[in-house]
């Protein structure tokens, strides 16, 4: 198991010069178009050892839920939570949510921890604290064994990669190409802040270096940059909550975690595309295609210029809408 395409020195990829590279290229294009179609504006992360919250996480319309094993649970509790996370996948998963689970960092308890969960039902893993390739690599062949061992086609579970280090930051790119696995990237401000020694503040500006290059590198590397700008650790303040939030979809993340319900709503709708951007988005390609069929390529709509990187977003955007559409139906389905 190794990273989907070849770097070259520089850490990008070029359509000119080798046909292998214009391959790349087009690879990259897939997973981007793949990307648009991930639907994972909420995730509810839920302590696997506690009953009460498993037994109503499918109730919550999140878009995925995550069994976590890591952070939420206290030493003494990891085997009886890795237990019960095999027991709950099914049952969070019943509203249409993917689910997801946070295991451990330390390589003796990710391993017990993938021994337990990797079953199917199953969407993915979240590994914590990631700080190089090799330890994508590594992880990424251990779910493989696993997922033969279950009968699971070798490649189905994906993997969410949270950065939380100056050395995760710093390794960021070959991180998030070292998996054809991997959907997504998030930046873990809160053990940054702790190695740099400061306080995160509410407003998130220790956090904008980490957030931006993670949206950056997910672009690179064809996947979504999930997270938010701010710092509102006070899930009481809804409408704090809902600024930060529609501030980090204009930054380009497409969805974010949350640690309690009333969060849900939010994200979902602010991480969805609303009515005006769907309509302009048709009308786009309506504009476009008219100007084509004259043998153009360059139009105007409502005094702004339409050519092809603006018809292209426009199709991705009408492809998301329809994704989010479909997500949205089987929420309703519960």
């Amino acid at each position: 198991m190794g990273g989907f395409y070849v770097q070259n020195d520089l850490g990008q990829d070029s359509g000119w010069a080798s046909r292998r590279e214009g391959r790349q290229v087009a690879y990259r294009s897939e997973r981007v178009a793949n990307a648009m179609t991930l639907v994972r504006r909420s995730t509810l992360i839920v302590p696997a050892n506690v009953p009460r919250f498993v037994e109503k996480a499918h109730l919550r319309a999140a878009d995925a839920v995550m069994l976590d094993l890591e952070d939420a649970v206290p030493d003494d509790e990891k085997a009886t939570a890795r237990d019960m996370a095999r027991e709950a996948i099914p049952q969070v998963g019943r509203g249409g949510a993917d689910v997801l689970v946070r295991i451990n960092k330390p390589f003796e308890l990710a391993v017990r921890d993938l021994d337990a969960v990797v079953c199917d039902g199953l969407t993915g893993i979240f590994f914590p604290k990631v700080e190089s390739a090799r330890e994508v690599t590594i992880l990424d062949a251990l779910i493989a064994e696993r997922e033969l061992k279950a009968g699971i086609p070798i490649g189905t579970l994906q993997l969410g990669l949270p950065v939380e280090s100056a050395v995760g930051l710093t390794n960021a790119v070959s991180i998030a190409t070292a998996s054809e696995r991997t959907v997504s990237m998030t930046f873990g401000s809160e053990d940054v802040t702790l190695e740099l020694g400061i306080e995160p503040t509410a407003e998130g500006k220790e956090r904008f270096y980490g957030n931006a290059r993670m949206v950056m590198v997910a672009a690179h590397a064809g996947i979504q940059a999930h997270g938010r700008l701010g710092n509102v650790a006070d899930y009481t303040n809804l409408d704090a909550w809902a600024s930060t939030i529609r501030d980090a979809k204009r930054f380009g993340f497409k969805g974010s975690t949350a640690i309690h319900p009333g969060q849900i709503p939010i994200l979902n709708r602010e991480f969805s595309l609303d009515e005006a951007e769907i309509d302009y988005a048709r009308r786009v390609i309506t504009t476009y295609e008219e100007a084509e069929s004259r043998g153009r390529a360059s139009t105007t709509l409502d005094g702004k210029m339409i050519d092809i990187p603006t018809a292209k977003r426009a199709r991705l955007i009408l492809m998301r809408a329809d994704a989010i559409a479909r997500k949205d139906t089987a929420h309703a389905g519960v």
